[in-house]
């Protein structure tokens, strides 16, 4: 009776074993991995404004020889790993910005660039640098050049700040060099040379 009793018992244990494994097995759960989600500082997306400024050919922006300049911009962002990009058009008016040529100077009436962009974003400011290519309208002034639009090119750096998700203000300098200006002097002829200016502006976008 009693080695009945024990085969009976070792038969139970050995039947019941696997199945209380099993059950540990099904009881533990592996801690799930939620890959990061790449946080975006809001910077994605179209937008248009407003600039005003000041031009002039000297880098210095406290020289008297400067002209008031405003116009309007419009662009596209993209934020992607930590970095902005983007492009934008911009239309200005020069305020008439002289600049030298032989034979005296020229005025800088309105400018059309077509910029690329690209900056780092912290946080709800972004520090960026520009470069792309212009069209400069000129006009006589004491000398008689082009009246016409000239080919050239800038480069420049600006921060923007964002106030909230629609508004944002910016501060910008560029750098832009046309080539090429054709101007007479008088009793010589005509003669071309590259002319330069600075202009810095502050600037309002609304972004969608």
């Amino acid at each position: 009776m009693f080695k009945k009793s024990l085969v009976l018992a070792l038969g139970a244990a050995f039947v019941s074993g696997p199945v209380f494994a099993a059950d540990l097995t099904n009881a533990y759960e592996a801690p799930s991995y939620n890959e990061p989600v790449e946080q975006s500082s809001g910077w994605t997306g179209g937008y248009v404004g407003l600039h005003a400024g000041t031009a002039s050919r000297h880098g210095n922006p406290f020289s008297g020889n400067r002209e008031f300049m405003g116009g309007v911009q419009g662009g596209y962002n993209m934020e992607t790993n930590g970095f902005v990009v983007g492009g934008e058009l911009e239309l200005s008016h020069m305020g008439d910005a002289r600049v030298r040529v032989p034979g005296g100077e020229l005025e800088e009436r309105y400018r059309l660039a077509a910029k690329a962009k690209a900056g780092m974003p912290l946080g709800d400011t972004l520090v960026y640098g520009t470069a792309g290519g212009t069209m400069t309208s000129m006009r006589d002034a004491s000398a008689q050049g082009p009246d016409g639009w000239k080919p050239g090119w800038l480069v420049g750096a600006g921060v923007e700040h964002k106030f909230n998700q629609q508004i944002s203000g910016k501060v910008e300098y560029n750098y832009a060099r046309t080539g090429d200006v054709r101007s007479v002097i008088p009793g010589v002829g005509a003669a071309e040379t590259d002319v330069s200016d600075h202009t810095i502006k502050a600037g309002v976008n609304y972004h969608f």
